[in-house]
């Protein structure tokens, strides 16, 4: 799955859902970016889905299929639009010096990279800045001012449980600590999402993106009884009965429960708190068909785009869309997320993110047998 191996390279090089408006209504745009000075027109929603038609198509890079249910998303853009469809899948980095490298000839239209990237993207000035109809619906943590990036879906660390091995599924960090069960992780020297689990137990014990001690305090707690385990997870493992409780983006972990038993896999948020990221959109400002980019980001953060996303576990980041009861269900109930936090400070991260691996294998891997 494209996540995955995006989750890991982030790690490695990290510098670490109403439909559209009717047509014709005002577009909220920064003018994209170019070389020259002259003032670039803003364009009405109408004359966008206009020239997108003309258009033809769209071109993504890692936004496949099978992830977050982009598959109904790329349905329904061509059902509703007429335009076709590829997808190449990259990483989160991948999809930043594809822009780059190809901006003399350029092949993609947008990417879907994680939220840490955006500025990166940003800085390389490879973004086309565009505000869609919502824009004011998005939180400040999850978008940049100029609208050269912002979060479609989130993503938070959640506790998966199989209930056939552990019969009271821990509801908090605490509990996790007081139990009689491994507690399997990725790998933190090499995954976001490892690293991001870390930062939800540091969170969660006072600390934040400044000072990660608390998290790596409370693996090696775990380490140290012998129950912290680091391995892959996915479902072939969790199936098999492999993993008894684990940490994991909490889309990533009802996926999982879902393929394999509802009822034998619980999936909660950590009371004592979390953190919450997302993933971005970028739109290549080389790109050859912008105005179908456009169109896309605006169909993404539209009601239906977010319901989309919603199918596929991923938690819309327009909170007030009103997700269909089946689909609903299929999530963690918000009142869970109270205490999860996003990232304030991505600069000091990055810092941390890049010290975190040797800090992992120095003061919680030392205490692994």
């Amino acid at each position: 799955m494209k996540k995955y191996r995006s989750l890991k390279t982030a790690l490695v090089i990290s510098v670490m859902a109403l439909g559209i408006s009717a047509c014709g209504s005002a577009q909220q745009t920064a003018p994209p970016s170019n070389d020259s000075a002259a003032p670039v027109k803003e364009m009405t929603l109408e004359e966008i889905e206009k020239q997108a038609k003309q258009e033809g198509k769209v071109v993504s890079l890692g936004m496949p299929d099978n992830w977050a249910n982009w598959k109904g998303t790329w349905d329904d853009i061509t059902a509703k639009y007429g335009l076709t469809h590829t997808d190449t899948d990259l990483s989160s980095a991948e999809e930043i010096a594809k822009f780059e490298a190809e901006k003399n000839n350029p092949t993609a239209d947008i990417g879907d990279v994680g939220i840490s990237f955006g500025p990166i993207a940003k800085d390389k000035g490879v973004t086309m800045p565009y505000k869609p109809t919502h824009w004011n619906e998005i939180p400040d943590w999850a978008k940049d001012k100029d609208g050269h990036w912002v979060v479609g879906y989130q993503g938070t660390i959640a506790v998966i449980t199989d209930k056939n091995q552990v019969k009271n599924p821990p509801k908090t960090w605490d509990d996790i600590l007081k139990g009689d069960y491994k507690v399997s992780i990725t790998d933190v020297t090499k995954g976001t999402q490892a690293q991001m689990a870390v930062l939800a137990a540091a969170m969660a014990y006072g600390g934040d993106e400044h000072n990660i001690q608390p998290g790596l305090d409370f693996f090696a707690k775990l380490a140290e009884q012998g129950r912290l385990s680091t391995l892959e997870i996915n479902t072939g493992v969790l199936e098999k009965g492999e993993v008894s409780v684990a940490l994991l983006w909490d889309f990533n972990a009802l996926g999982y429960r879902d393929q394999i038993d509802p009822n034998r896999f619980e999936v909660s948020i950590p009371q004592e708190g979390s953190v919450v990221s997302g993933y971005t959109t970028i739109i290549n400002k080389y790109a050859p068909h912008p105005n179908a980019a456009k169109l896309t980001r605006e169909y993404i953060l539209s009601d239906e785009g977010q319901i989309n996303l919603a199918k596929g576990y991923a938690r819309p980041i327009r909170e007030n869309v009103k997700l269909p009861d089946d689909v609903a269900k299929k999530l963690i109930p918000a009142e869970q997320y109270k205490n999860a936090k996003p990232i304030k400070d991505y600069k000091a991260w990055e810092e941390t993110s890049k010290q975190l691996p040797l800090m992992w294998q120095d003061q919680v891997l030392i205490h692994m047998n």
